[in-house]
């Protein structure tokens, strides 16, 4: 945290806004859905939600190819766990709903990769079906749409950086047909909150 929080960020970002607060639960188990736009999103993240903001800490759920080597090292120490996106598996799944159940800020960016582009953002399955499991078995999260933005398409040093917290949702239904309507209100959040942020460090997302 000493190296990240007050030295990395500092350094590199001049600028560094968080829009929306109150939208972010401080207790009880929650979800965070953000836009996955630079590899500093899971340094900028902390920043905004971090054990100083809330008092716990920002677990990530992230492909395991991202767990490999020395940048495997440091996400772990960041708080990740690996997961198979084309395949979840139910004891990858279980561990997060375990985390959830113990009060845990879980990350997962629903997009499931890097996008650099303007275009609509389409969300994979595996944060809405972790949401509804995690109510079935009694453990009713809030899911936050989370827009994360930077002055660059490519961050780089002195830029600008902002996070924007929307309103949560609750898992509601199961199934399909209830997975894809939270998917598409979670998207339009998500696109909303990325909208506010990127206004906020002066590059602003064009409509869709």
């Amino acid at each position: 945290m000493l190296f990240t929080q007050d030295l990395a960020l500092p350094w590199y970002f001049r600028e560094r806004h968080v829009l929306g607060s109150h939208h972010l639960p401080k207790e009880g188990p929650v979800l965070l859905a953000p836009t996955h736009r630079a590899r500093w999103d899971a340094l900028i993240l902390p920043m905004a939600t971090g054990r100083r903001v809330t008092g716990r800490d920002c677990r990530f759920m992230v492909t395991r190819t991202e767990m490999k080597g020395l940048q495997g090292w440091f996400l772990y120490r960041l708080g990740c766990f690996p997961v198979d996106q084309g395949r979840p598996t139910l004891t990858t799944l279980r561990y997060a709903i375990d985390l959830l159940g113990a009060d845990q800020q879980v990350v997962v960016f629903p997009e499931g990769r890097i996008n650099r582009t303007d275009e609509p953002i389409r969300l994979q399955q595996g944060l809405v079906r972790l949401a509804q499991m995690s109510t079935t078995s009694g453990i009713p999260v809030k899911v936050v749409p989370v827009g994360i933005a930077y002055s660059k398409a490519i961050p780089s040093a002195f830029s600008r950086a902002a996070v924007c917290f929307e309103a949560p949702l609750v898992a509601e239904g199961t199934g399909r047909a209830a997975a894809a309507q939270m998917s598409e209100q979670l998207a339009n959040r998500m696109h909303t909150a990325e909208q506010a942020a990127r206004q906020a460090v002066g590059r602003p997302l064009r409509s869709h």
